[in-house]
């Protein structure tokens, strides 16, 4: 279990994390989530010890990552696929991290085996592939067995392959009860791999809740609304705060804004209109974590048109350059 109590983190005037509070539990898959520059690196390298908190403390399995006396049995880790010297070949790389940690020799075999190594293994380091390196920081993150695993964009590089590679991994890591935190971008591969949800903006927790619940809560507010009198229901349901428009190529078929189901239903029977949909749109986790993070991101795009309304850029954040954490 991982539990953050408060984490703050400040470099010079630029304070990057904010008072982060949550816990991650055992046997489950938790995505980490946040716009560029929101403090995820932060904050993973300072539950590893690799950054010390302004304030707050952090523990993994009821105690500080720096006072397990075999920090690599207890979490494995990935922040930096590349921290490998590119000299050694991928099965050096990982026997010395066994030695240095008394791993047993066939744990090294094991994990090359799992991650799909097993033809590169005597290959050096810096002939590998974005891919392969993940693969080879993954390995890394597993070699002792730990019950407890912090990956921060494990899929970064890999192809489709890899991705549905990694995407089983961690389900089965979570599902042989190990604590499984991993950040990402991929806001359709968090949709099909986490259950639960950290989500952070400027440094500040914006939501700690499970993946349905948090789709479920965004709702879009637009209904689908099928009846063969579509003209008559929309003329009935038009007003200054409803916005309606006819779906593409079906005349029955309309999309409502501004007027609940219970709205559409009651107004429809009440005229006689037989209705034979009406659907909320369900928001996709991309579009709830857009619609959550829209004042939370550091650099925004601005349209071509200059009388579109642009939210006021913010100012960059200071960040905590990327080490290894294996």
């Amino acid at each position: 279990m991982i539990r953050a109590y408060g984490l703050t983190k400040r470099y010079g005037e630029k304070t990057v994390v904010r008072d982060l509070t949550f816990t991650v539990r055992p046997g489950t898959v938790t995505g980490f989530l946040g716009p560029n520059g929101a403090g995820k690196s932060t904050t993973m390298r300072m539950l590893l010890g690799l950054d010390a908190p302004t304030s707050g403390r952090s523990t993994i399995g009821d105690r500080a990552y720096a006072s397990h006396p075999a920090p690599l049995r207890q979490v494995g880790a990935l922040l930096e696929a590349r921290s490998i010297h590119p000299g050694r070949t991928a099965r050096a790389h990982l026997q010395a991290l066994a030695h240095t940690h008394g791993i047993p020799r066939r744990q090294v075999a094991s994990v090359i085996d799992r991650v799909g190594l097993g033809e590169a293994a005597d290959r050096r380091v810096k002939g590998f592939s974005l891919g392969m390196g993940q693969r080879l920081g993954i390995a890394a993150a597993l070699l002792a067995d730990p019950a407890t695993v912090i990956l921060d964009e494990p899929v970064n590089g890999l192809d489709p392959e890899g991705v549905l590679w990694i995407r089983n991994l961690l389900k089965s890591l979570a599902a042989e009860g190990r604590t499984v935190f991993v950040s990402s971008h991929l806001m359709s591969e968090m949709a099909v791999t986490a259950e639960h949800l950290i989500i952070i903006g400027r440094g500040r927790l914006l939501a700690d809740t499970t993946v349905e619940q948090f789709v479920r809560d965004a709702g879009l507010g637009e209904i689908t609304v099928v009846s063969p009198e579509a003209d008559r229901l929309r003329a009935l349901l038009a007003g200054p705060d409803v916005r309606i428009e006819a779906a593409d190529g079906r005349p029955d078929t309309l999309r409502v804004t501004g007027a609940d189901g219970e709205r559409i239903g009651r107004t429809a029977a009440a005229h006689g209109i037989p209705v034979f949909e009406l659907t909320p749109r369900r928001a996709s986790l991309e579009e709830a974590f857009m619609e959550l993070t829209r004042d939370a991101v550091e650099y925004v795009a601005h349209d071509d048109d200059p009388t579109t309304p642009q939210p006021t850029p913010t100012s960059q954040h200071a960040t905590a350059s990327q080490g290894a954490a294996t």
